[in-house]
């Protein structure tokens, strides 16, 4: 996997590699802070933090 370029992390400010193929929605891990990021912009590489997934229970 090659890395294209780099931004930032919206929670820890580390940088955070950007392999080559992702698109807009891809979800990816920040190697510092571990926490799940969405790409939302590819030129200029842009993440916001992934929307937590909830559950419904059943309603």
């Amino acid at each position: 996997m090659t890395t294209a370029t780099a931004s930032t992390c919206p929670d820890c400010a580390e940088a955070v590699p950007v392999p080559d193929g992702l698109r807009v929605t891809s979800i990816v891990v920040c190697p510092a802070c571990k926490v799940e990021l969405e790409l939302i912009g590819v030129d200029p590489v842009e993440f916001a933090l992934a929307p937590e997934i909830e559950e419904d229970f059943g309603e």
